[in-house]
Formats: structure tokens, C-alpha cells, sequence
């Protein structure tokens, strides 16, 4: 399992990717964050909707009742400016993960034992 501050850390960027791939209820965020993570994250509703209501306070997100059942169906999506928001940390992202890779590469072939001399 992750640290919590790594997970906490992690849980805006891995929220709005989520639903940058269409609405979806809690439930079903909760399942793709343990199917992405190959279970290495395990959210509850207690540290998922406080996250999705302070996306939804920032107008990153927006919640659509769906059903007025109890519980009501209530499904998020992002907005407008979440989109704009999520490409500018997907980039970002991907701009970390390629310098990560260069800078571990590099850290692999300093530490590789030197070819004896024949």
C-alpha cells in the first residue's frame, strides 16, 4: 500500500483524470481508483467525498442528481474549467514521469561497477 500523504497528495489529479473519461458516481470512482492502482489505493467514502466536494466548491466538478431515491443517484462531472485544469496537470505529469525516467536512467549507468580493463 502507498503512504497516506502520497495517496492524499495524489487524489486531486487522480480524481479529475477520472472523470476527464466521462461522469461517474462515487462508487464507481472508489472501484477505478483500486482498479487503476492495481489495488495499491484503497479509498473509502469518508476520503473520497470530501475531496469531490471541494473539487465541486472550486468549480472543477459538478454533481447531477441522477435519481431523488434515498440515497440519491448522484453521478460528477468535470467542467469546463476542470478540463482546462486537468490538461494542464496531465502535461505536467507527463513532463515529470519523462525527466524522472532520464534522471533514474542516468542514477543506473552512474552506479553500474566499471568493465574491467583487458
Amino acid at each position: 500500500m502507498l503512504a497516506k500523504d502520497m495517496v492524499a497528495a495524489s487524489a486531486k489529479p487522480l480524481l479529475l483524470s477520472i472523470l476527464a473519461g466521462g461522469e461517474s458516481y462515487g462508487y464507481e470512482i472508489i472501484q477505478k481508483v483500486r482498479e487503476l492502482s492495481g489495488g495499491q489505493i484503497e479509498w473509502s467514502d469518508g476520503m473520497l467525498y470530501p475531496v469531490l466536494h471541494r473539487l465541486e466548491r472550486d468549480g472543477l466538478i459538478e454533481r447531477r442528481v441522477i435519481s431523488t431515491t434515498h440515497p440519491p443517484g448522484v453521478e460528477y462531472a468535470l467542467t469546463e474549467l476542470g478540463r482546462s485544469l486537468t490538461a494542464q496537470i496531465e502535461t505536467l505529469m507527463q513532463w515529470i514521469r519523462d525527466h524522472m525516467t532520464q534522471i533514474l536512467q542516468a542514477r543506473a549507468r552512474f552506479s553500474e561497477p566499471a568493465e574491467p580493463e583487458a
